[in-house]
């Protein structure tokens, strides 16, 4: 027993679910969150043994992750997307992190590795992410509807093996992705009250593509580096957008 619960959020996610679940076997318990698919994602999961939970996603990504940490029984709870897997490497890591007896960390970052369009990128800014994705459970809470973070109080460490991410292996997908992502994106900024203008508009959709392609090397990744660019630029595009458009029913 290493006293790790590993949670995961769910919608449609029938060709993803079962090699995230057999990625974290290690772990002594898996809960999955399920937003209501409408496909096999529920059936496949309860055949491979875990513990799923239906509640509608209500467009808030951090309550839906926090209602997963009150679900979980373990002392370390690890967050895992569907379509995220966990290395051998990793997960041989994060057992030997969360089993020294000197670890003082209340939470462990991790870095991901993104596989899109069959290639790796290595580039752009998703070679630079770095998520905290596995803490104690009673360290802190998810904040914030969409982009959530997790609000962990005390010492962080860094965890050195990555996550393997395959995220819309079509563009078709992406772009739907990106399309909903947008909508929620938007309704958080208008919450937070952030304001949208046509400079917003036209310029940071600009210069997001600039910094993704330009300035962190995505040009390098080949042909998915310029459309990961591009379509990354085409969120910015339509969060600003959809923000404005909120504005200008409220006046």
């Amino acid at each position: 027993m290493i006293n790790l619960s590993v949670v995961i959020l769910t919608k449609n996610e029938e060709k993803n679910i079962e090699n995230c679940i057999k990625s974290v076997s290690f772990a002594d318990e898996t809960v999955v969150i399920d937003d209501y698919s409408t496909d096999k994602t529920t059936e496949i999961a309860r055949k491979l043994g875990v513990k799923v939970y239906s509640r509608s996603l209500e467009n808030d990504f951090a309550e839906q992750r926090n209602y997963g940490l009150r679900r979980s029984q373990s002392q370390w709870v690890l967050f895992l997307d569907a379509d995220e897997r966990i290395t051998p490497l990793l997960r041989e890591e994060i057992v030997r992190s969360i089993n020294n007896p000197t670890n003082q960390y209340g939470g462990l970052s991790l870095t991901r590795k993104d596989f899109f369009m069959g290639r790796e990128l290595r580039y752009g800014e998703t070679a630079s992410i770095r998520l905290l994705r596995l803490a104690k459970k009673d360290t802190g809470e998810w904040r914030r509807k969409v982009h959530e973070y997790w609000d962990v109080r005390g010492k962080t460490g860094e965890l050195r093996n990555p996550i393997y991410h395959y995220p819309h292996q079509s563009l078709k997908e992406f772009i739907a992705h990106i399309n909903f992502y947008s909508d929620l994106h938007a309704r958080a900024n208008f919450e937070e009250g952030k304001k949208s203008n046509l400079i917003k508009i036209v310029l940071i959709p600009i210069i997001k593509f600039l910094d993704n392609y330009f300035f962190k090397l995505g040009l390098l990744d080949s042909l998915q580096g310029f459309v990961f660019a591009m379509t990354m630029s085409l969120h910015s595009f339509l969060a600003w957008s959809k923000l404005w458009l909120i504005q200008e029913k409220l006046k």
